[in-house]
């Protein structure tokens, strides 16, 4: 399956004079971002706009003030009203959607963006069990493959890290590389894989569009009930 025949699936999803809200998710490192933005640039001279989930998870401190700072990711994690009322906004005017940092692991407020009506509305990450969309498409991939590439995300943010002390991943310098991957591994088995399979697994079933992404990120469409 080529990127083309993806974007053609959203084409004659769309109508004119309307936005076309489409979900994009799948696990943690599954390639959701990259997907959304190659995507853009096959649906033009479609209006296209991506935005991420990410910017509508609580802030750090109310993760952590309501015990859910190792919950990040999780459906309660989510400013869900927040995100409804975006999506409502855009459909018929300017609306505001707030942007969050890989970074510094937190809402960035200056990376809020700004949004008119477009064509198209990518909406790419988590968090999205509840939100009303037009369709969805679902990211899959093997297990495997998907704890290498969040593995290998990491240690990008780790290596980064060690002359950039806002960095979020600062924290981890104090270890040694496979001290670091060691700990990624943690992380992934003890929330990452739990919440794929608890809460983000589900929704392929629910997804108008199965994409699978095997090891060499190939991709090709498994389920398209057009």
């Amino acid at each position: 399956m080529s990127l083309t025949d993806l974007a053609a699936r959203l084409n004659a999803a769309a109508w004119p004079g309307a936005v076309l809200v489409v979900g994009l998710t799948g696990s943690v490192a599954s390639g959701k971002t990259t997907l959304a933005r190659a995507l853009v640039e096959v649906l033009a001279p479609l209006r296209v706009e991506t935005v991420s989930t990410d910017g509508f998870l609580l802030p750090n401190a109310v993760l952590a003030e309501r015990g859910l700072s190792l919950r990040k990711g999780f459906p309660e994690s989510y400013d869900v009203e927040g995100l409804s009322a975006a999506l409502s906004a855009v459909r018929s005017g300017p609306a505001v959607f707030p942007g969050y940092s890989h970074v510094t692991y937190d809402i960035d407020l200056s990376l809020a963006r700004t949004l008119e009506t477009p064509d198209i509305l990518l909406l790419e990450g988590l968090g999205l069990g509840g939100a009303e969309l037009d369709l969805l498409i679902y990211l899959d991939a093997e297990e495997a493959d998907l704890e290498a590439w969040f593995l290998e995300r990491f240690m990008v943010f780790w290596r980064a890290a060690e002359h950039d002390p806002a960095s979020f991943y600062a924290q981890f310098r104090t270890m040694d590389e496979p001290q670091a991957i060691q700990f990624a591994k943690g992380v992934w088995a003890g929330i990452n894989l739990p919440n794929l399979r608890d809460h983000i697994a589900p929704l392929r079933e629910r997804a108008d569009v199965v994409v699978v992404k095997d090891a060499g990120h190939g991709l090709r469409i498994v389920r398209d009930p057009r």
